[in-house]
C-alpha cells in the first residue's frame, strides 16, 4: 500500500474530506473527525486526510492536558490497545483503524501513536508513522528507542539529514550509550551511502573506484563534522585538504571544508578566501555557498564583539558599532540573495526575520506573506506575520492569522505554545478576556512554568474571588 494524494483518489472521497475540512474550521470537531475517519476507511494511504484527523483529534482535546489525558489513556485504551495488537499481525490496516478510534478519545495515546507506527510501517506508510513518531518524540525527547526509531523512519522518507541531527543531539546529552552511538554511526553510514555515488553505479554513469574515493573523503569529512573538534583534529585535516588541493585545485568540496575549518578556528579572513574561490568557479553561484560566506562574516563580527574589554569606558559605544554594523551587513547581504534567487522561500523568510528585527514591519509582512509558500517555513512565517499586524495594531487580523497558524499545528510543542501566547496576547489588547484565559489554560494545563502564564492565571482567577 502506498501513500495518496487527493488526485489519487475519487470524487466522492474528496468532497468527503473538503466537507471534513470546512467542519474543522466550524470547530465542529466530532463531525469532522467522523468524516475524515469515513475517508481514511476506503483510503488509508490519504495521508492528507490522516494529518487533518489529528489536528482534529487534538483540538478537540483542548485543555484537558496532564493528568486528565492519562486518565483517559488508562480508562479507555488499554482493552483497545490489546485488540490493536493482536489484529496487527494478520490485518494491519484494521490495526490502524483500532489506533485510531483511541486517537479520537485521546490523540496523546503514546501507546496509540506506538501502534499507528507499527500498522504504518507494515501497509509501507513511511509519512504517517513519522507523524506520530515526532509527536512521540516530542513528548519523551529523551526516549532513546523513540528516537532511533524517529531517525530511521525519516530517513526511509528521505530525511537523512534531519534524521542524523536528531540523533547526533541526543547523543551529546548521552554520549556513553553506545546503542546510540551505534546508531548513528549506521545513519551516518547509510548517509554516506545514500550520497557516495553508488545510484550512479547502478544506472552505468559511476564506478566503484569513483566510490572508494568517495568512502575515503567520507572518513576525513566525517571526523571534521564532529561536533568537538580538537585542535590537532583541525589542524591536520588543514593539512591533509591544503595538500591535495595542489593537485585538485577544482576540487569544490575541499575549497569548501577548508574554508568550514578555517571558520571553526576563527580565521575568517581565510576562510572567506577559500570561500571567494568557490565564488570565482563556474559552478560556484548557489544559495548554500552565499548563505555559508554570510554566516562566516557574522561570526566574525560576533568574534570581534567577544573580545572587546568589557571594563573599558568606551566598551558600550564599541559594541554597538558592531552590532549595528552587523545587522547592516546581514540586511544588505540578505536583500542581494533575495534579488539574485527571488524564489528561494528560505531567502524570504530570512529577509522578513531581519527587517522584523530592523523594526521595518512593512517590508517585512511583504516578505513573511510570500514565505508561507514553504512548508518548512510556513507555521514560522505566518507567526511573525501575525506579530507584524500586532504591531501595526490590526488586532483582529493578528488573531485570525494566529488561529490559521495553531489549526495547522499537530504537535503541541514549544512553536504552539508560543503561537497561543501570543493570540492570547492579542485578545488581551482588543480586551477580550476570557477568550485569552483561554490561551493561556491550554498553555497552562502542559507548562506552568511557560513566560508569565502562571502570573496571568493567579491574576485571573485571584480577580473572580
Amino acid at each position: 500500500m502506498a501513500e495518496k494524494t487527493l488526485t489519487d483518489v475519487s470524487h466522492d472521497l474528496r468532497m468527503l474530506f473538503t466537507k471534513g475540512n470546512q467542519a474543522l474550521q466550524r470547530d465542529n470537531f466530532d463531525y469532522a473527525i467522523d468524516l475524515y475517519n469515513q475517508v481514511l476507511a476506503k483510503a488509508p494511504g490519504l495521508f492528507e486526510c490522516r494529518k487533518a484527523l489529528r489536528t482534529a483529534q487534538m483540538q478537540k482535546a483542548g485543555s484537558r492536558g496532564g493528568f486528565f489525558k492519562k486518565m483517559l489513556s488508562s480508562a479507555g485504551s488499554s482493552p483497545m490497545l490489546a485488540k490493536g495488537h493482536m489484529a496487527l499481525g494478520k490485518d494491519p490496516a484494521e490495526a490502524l483503524k483500532i489506533a485510531e478510534q483511541i486517537l479520537n478519545g485521546d490523540p496523546y495515546s503514546p501507546g496509540a501513536h506506538k501502534l499507528v507506527v507499527e500498522a504504518a510501517t507494515a501497509l509501507e506508510l513511511p509519512k504517517t508513522a513519522v507523524m506520530s513518531l515526532e509527536i512521540l518524540a516530542s513528548n519523551s525527547p529523551k526516549d532513546r528507542d523513540v528516537a532511533i526509531k524517529f531517525a530511521n523512519a525519516l530517513a526511509d522518507s528521505g530525511e537523512t539529514g534531519r534524521a542524523e541531527k536528531i540523533l547526533a543531539d541526543l547523543y551529546r546529552s548521552f554520549p556513553t550509550d553506545n546503542e546510540l552511538g551505534q546508531a548513528l554511526k549506521d545513519l551516518s553510514a547509510r548517509k554516506t551511502l545514500d550520497e557516495g555515488g553508488y545510484e550512479a553505479l547502478a544506472d552505468g554513469s559511476g564506478s566503484y573506484r569513483d566510490i572508494l574515493k568517495d568512502k575515503e573523503e567520507a572518513v576525513s569529512l566525517e571526523q571534521q563534522n564532529r561536533q568537538v573538534k580538537t585542535e590537532d583534529v583541525a589542524e591536520r585535516l588543514i593539512n591533509e585538504y591544503e595538500t591535495r588541493l595542489k593537485t585538485e585545485p577544482k576540487n569544490l568540496k575541499l575549497l569548501r571544508s577548508l574554508a568550514e575549518l578555517y571558520t571553526q578556528k576563527k580565521q575568517f579572513d581565510k576562510a572567506l578566501s577559500f570561500y571567494d574561490q568557490i565564488k570565482s568557479s563556474e559552478v560556484g553561484g548557489d544559495a548554500s555557498l552565499d548563505r555559508n560566506i554570510a554566516d562566516t562574516v557574522v561570526r566574525k563580527y560576533e568574534h570581534e564583539a567577544s573580545l572587546l574589554d568589557v571594563n573599558a569606558p568606551d566598551y558600550a559605544d564599541k559594541l554597538a558599532r558592531l552590532q549595528a554594523e552587523k545587522q547592516a551587513y546581514q540586511l544588505a547581504e540578505c536583500q542581494k540573495r533575495a534579488e539574485k534567487f527571488p524564489t528561494d522561500l528560505q531567502i524570504r523568510f530570512e529577509l522578513g526575520q531581519l527587517y522584523f528585527q530592523a523594526g521595518k514591519i512593512t517590508e517585512a509582512m511583504k516578505e513573511f506573506q510570500r514565505a508561507q509558500g514553504n512548508p518548512h517555513r510556513r507555521i514560522q512565517a505566518m507567526s511573525y506575520l501575525g506579530q507584524c499586524f500586532a504591531r501595526r495594531g490590526i488586532n483582529d487580523l493578528a488573531a485570525t492569522t494566529f488561529q490559521d497558524a495553531i489549526k495547522e499545528k499537530v504537535v503541541f510543542d514549544e512553536e504552539k505554545k508560543e503561537l497561543l501566547y501570543l493570540l492570547g496576547c492579542v485578545y488581551e489588547k482588543m480586551e477580550k478576556r476570557e477568550d485569552a484565559i483561554a490561551q493561556f489554560k491550554l498553555i497552562y494545563a502542559v507548562d506552568v512554568d511557560y513566560k508569565d502564564v502562571a502570573a496571568k492565571m493567579d491574576a485571573y482567577y485571584g480577580g473572580q474571588s
